[in-house]
């Protein structure tokens, strides 16, 4: 950071502890505090686990239908989608399947059996629509508890630098291990130095293009809330509110549009933090699909959702990194040079993601709250 800028965000600070910076209204994050407690109707108490699924930007684009007695029916908020980085829905549809897989996951937790039926009313391609994704429907039988539930409220994105300490062979089977529980995709954990190596500047060739390119970089400048009183105001999107970017949020350091703009220190440093982050992996988690169907998508985001909860048990970090694997035509060198490397006999790459240790702790992503994700609510 420029000298002056270091000077202003220790002003910065002063004006914080003088004014206060604390959130107006919830607190963003409540969510995670004791999920479904004091629900009595078994599917709410459940869909209060599953949203707080990942989800590409925290978009959270979840509308939930439980006007059927004993099911749960999910359609698409078309107003939080990622049109330009994900032109085709398909990173939107894997978080839903992230939020299909933690939803049994918390009712196994109430031993209710159930059963899925995808795409109840035909795929949509190649946008989403009006048709729900997913229904559900509540059994009479019991179901058996898994174990990975319990890694929930542990479950994080961590975005931060990772430590050098290398992964053990047996965490990495412990994650593949986790994936395999859907048996429509193949799931893969590389640790090996020069593999990941090639990896990591890969990855983060794919982040310094999007950040090059204009309408990308601004699609998620435009969703990501700075402070603690922007982000208690929009619990979703990219947050930063830790004190640092707080105060320098307040003193004009850091800002939307100073992101959004080439060769400003917001700018800088948020490629510096991405080349961080890529050179720090200790590893990489990747799943691939034979084809690219909605149910493909749908499968992978369930199997992803496995190996963070897996990874979160094992005390390691995740975070997927799947610029290059986006679908606009700044990024088809990075895309066909990551199919090379990590599916060289075909199919699609769905989710590629960073592992290590964690050098720091952080809180968990906001979350809307379950009222605002229920159809008529």
């Amino acid at each position: 950071m420029h000298r002056r800028d270091f000077i202003r965000v220790l002003g910065g600070g002063t004006i914080l502890a003088a004014t206060g910076c604390a959130p107006a209204g919830a607190d963003p994050r409540a969510a995670w505090v004791n999920p479904g407690d004091g629900e009595t109707d078994i599917r709410r108490k459940a869909l209060s686990w599953a949203i707080l699924a990942p989800n590409p930007h925290n978009m959270q684009p979840w509308i939930v239908d439980l006007s059927v007695p004993d099911e749960i029916t999910l359609y698409i908020d078309r107003t939080r989608l990622l049109p330009v980085t994900d032109p085709f829905n398909r990173q939107i549809v894997i978080g839903c399947g992230a939020f299909l897989e933690l939803l049994m996951l918390a009712l196994s937790k109430q031993t209710r059996a159930a059963t899925v039926t995808l795409f109840p009313d035909g795929e949509a391609q190649p946008l989403l629509d009006a048709r729900p994704l997913f229904r559900v429907k509540i059994e009479g039988g019991q179901a058996m508890f898994d174990p990975l539930f319990d890694h929930v409220l542990a479950r994080r994105t961590h975005r931060g630098a990772y430590t050098d300490a290398p992964i053990p062979t047996e965490l990495a089977a412990a994650l593949r291990s986790a994936m395999a529980a859907q048996s429509t995709v193949a799931a893969f954990v590389e640790t090996t130095p020069a593999r990941v190596a090639r990896l990591r500047g890969l990855v983060y060739r794919g982040a310094e293009i999007e950040a090059h390119t204009p309408p990308a970089h601004h699609e998620s400048v435009e969703r990501t809330f700075i402070g603690a009183r922007d982000v208690a105001a929009h619990p979703w999107g990219i947050s930063l509110d830790q004190p640092a970017m707080t105060a320098m949020n307040a003193v004009g350091v850091l800002t939307k549009s100073k992101m959004a703009t080439p060769g400003t220190t917001a700018f800088k440093e948020s490629l510096k933090f991405l080349k961080t982050g890529a050179d720090t992996s200790q590893g990489f988690v990747w799943i691939t699909t034979a084809a690219n169907t909605r149910a493909d998508q749908i499968a992978a985001g369930r199997a992803y959702l496995r190996a963070n909860l897996a990874a979160a048990g094992l005390g390691l970090a995740m975070h997927p990194f799947s610029q290059g694997l986006q679908e606009y035509a700044t990024q088809k060198p990075v895309y066909d040079a990551l199919h090379r490397e990590l599916a060289p006999a075909g199919g699609r790459v769905q989710m590629l993601a960073r592992i290590g240790y964690p050098k720091a702790e952080i809180p968990p992503a906001p979350r809307r709250g379950l009222a605002a994700q229920l159809k008529g609510a």
